[in-house]
């Protein structure tokens, strides 16, 4: 078959949906009305997240979390959380309390979401890198008065203990001594000798808050239900048993039962990194290796010496990785899948991943906080036919649309506004009506990304609505300027923003990490995109940085302090 033939790959796909979710499957599909508006939904989901994690008792003493000489299994991990959870009930904590998680990864991370969720509260994981200031506004929107924290963070809320009344639990007892507090895993084996009653939790009462990062003014809490996270779980755990159907889409099936092992590379307050690694491996049952912060080489080593065979993170770190895994001598062959998901992934890696990892099936998802980062997804045969794509809707409850800035709904490769509707969707903003209004309108999110379907209905962004350059009144896309920029031989990162141009309105400005030694970089980037843009998109400003282009939390490019930086040198020239 040929690759780029996808429709011969569409069809049994969407028929495998069809058979999984018809009345009786064990992905059956009905309708129910959500905040007044009706929704496709998962008739067989659990009532709630507590019901979920129980599933890790089929799991047994298997391995579940590996932190560094920390090995724990999944029916330890679980009781660690219900006791942890008896023991915040016997402190006081209510149903639908809020229970801040503010911590670099560890497995009380974890073990704490597990047990807010399992009792009831409102997990809400805080962004780790954020400064007391920051942390200040976040304790006193959420409402959090008990926090989870680690050594750093809470040296950072000393200052916010006696303003908020808060109740501090540490990751650990380093952490505990800095102001005589319990730790989670303490309080988790006490907890399993109480007696309590877990409260009835229904499907849509609220689960999760979780910041957007933002990129101007205070992140928004983003509120989310029980019936929200379980759509995204279950419609990617569908798309699996899917695939799985599909000959040209089934991944390599590892000799004997192999449990299945993750990587996990992102921060856990991150969606990323919360629902598509950890919670979306305990019904198969994937151990996940916990990497404190991401390094190529500490990634490489322990993707050999634990055996990993998925991973996901954003497109730089799998970049790094296909780059160093041609220079190591490490046996990486168990890596089986390497997805990606946050930010675009320039079209040339997806053949590089492929080309590194022989047996691998590179993959990038499309998704938001306020979707529970369900949305897109693109993997295998069908992202080498279609790499610059993000794929299409993850079945079978997702939808999207595309409208222009009246509302009006737009054909096949028309750029428009990507709106999603989903039962996963967000309920919207924590203590911010308006801007809830704005964004989610008559039961679709509008998501701020330019974007297109194509008549197979593959998903491709342009660009931000807000970040797009706007030259002599063209629209440039900053994405395909910056994937052109990264197929020169000698790029390895770009970062493409708009330049106050007193002619133009704005020209193209452009931030590179380079190997080696580039040679007048302005004259040869310019006469090397010749071939690849059009003029008016080719950049009049090109800067060289050294070492990685600076990041935000969750790992994307730091676009926004790039391009302040790199304008304010012009103004001073």
């Amino acid at each position: 078959m040929a690759v780029t033939d996808v429709t011969e790959i569409i069809r049994p796909l969407d028929e495998a949906v069809a058979t999984l979710t018809q009345p009786g499957a064990p992905f059956e599909v009905t309708r129910a009305v959500l905040r007044g508006y009706e929704y496709p939904v998962y008739a067989a989901i659990p009532n709630n997240l507590g019901e979920y994690f129980e599933f890790m008792r089929k799991h047994g003493d298997a391995e579940f979390l590996v932190y560094l000489d920390q090995r724990i299994g999944y029916t330890e991990a679980l009781e660690l959380a219900l006791g942890f959870a008896a023991k915040l009930n016997e402190q006081g904590v209510q149903k639908g309390d809020r229970i801040a998680i503010v911590s670099r990864n560890n497995p009380e991370w974890i073990i704490a979401f597990i047990a807010a969720v399992a009792m009831g509260a409102v997990a809400v994981p805080m962004n780790g890198w954020w400064t007391t200031d920051e942390l200040d506004y976040a304790i006193d929107d959420s409402g959090a008065k008990w926090v989870v924290a680690d050594a750093e963070r809470i040296e950072r809320l000393k200052p916010l203990i006696d303003k908020y009344d808060l109740n501090i639990v540490a990751t650990d007892s380093g952490a505990a001594a800095l102001i005589d507090a319990p730790t989670v895993q303490d309080w988790g084996r006490e907890g399993q000798s109480l007696v309590w009653q877990r409260p009835d939790v229904d499907v849509d009462d609220n689960a999760t808050i979780l910041y957007t990062s933002g990129s101007t003014g205070h992140p928004k809490g983003v509120l989310s239900t029980h019936r929200g996270v379980l759509s995204a779980l279950y419609s990617w755990l569908l798309m699996g048993v899917a695939s799985k159907q599909v000959e040209a889409l089934a991944p390599a099936e590892p000799q004997g039962k192999v449990q299945p092992v993750g990587l996990l590379t992102v921060p856990l307050f991150h969606c990323t990194a919360s629902h598509s690694a950890f919670m979306l491996s305990i019904l198969p049952g994937r151990k996940l290796i916990i990497m404190y912060k991401w390094d190529v080489e500490e990634a490489m080593r322990l993707i050999e010496l634990e055996k990993v065979s998925w991973m996901t993170g954003v497109p730089t770190m799998s970049a790094e990785l296909q780059r160093a895994a041609q220079a190591t001598t490490r046996d990486l062959s168990t890596l089986a899948e390497v997805f990606a998901g946050g930010a675009a992934r320039p079209a040339d890696q997806v053949e590089k991943i492929a080309g590194t990892f022989k047996k691998t099936a590179p993959g990038l998802g499309y998704g938001l906080t306020e979707t529970n980062a369900l949305g897109a997804f693109n993997s295998g045969v069908l992202y080498l036919a279609n790499p610059s794509s993000t794929g299409r809707a993850v079945p079978a409850v997702t939808e999207f649309k595309i409208i222009d800035s009246t509302g009006n709904h737009l054909g096949p490769d028309e750029i428009g506004e990507v709106c999603m509707k989903s039962p996963a969707n967000a309920v919207g903003y924590w203590n911010k009506p308006e801007a809830t209004a704005v964004a989610f309108v008559d039961g679709w999110f509008h998501t701020g990304d330019l974007g297109k379907l194509d008549e197979n209905g593959f998903l491709s962004i342009v660009d931000r609505i807000k970040d797009i350059i706007i030259r002599g009144g063209e629209n440039i896309s900053c994405i395909e300027v910056e994937a052109g920029i990264c197929s020169h031989p000698q790029v390895l990162e770009a970062a493409v923003f708009g330049v106050p141009d007193e002619r133009l309105g704005e020209a193209v400005g452009a931030v590179v990490v380079v190997s080696g030694e580039l040679k007048e970089p302005l004259q040869s980037l310019q006469a090397y995109l010749k071939d690849h843009l059009a003029a008016f998109k080719i950049p009049a400003y090109v800067w060289v940085h050294e070492g990685s282009l600076p990041r935000t939390a969750t790992g994307k490019i730091f676009k926004r302090e790039l391009k302040q930086h790199y304008n304010a040198t012009l103004s001073a020239a």
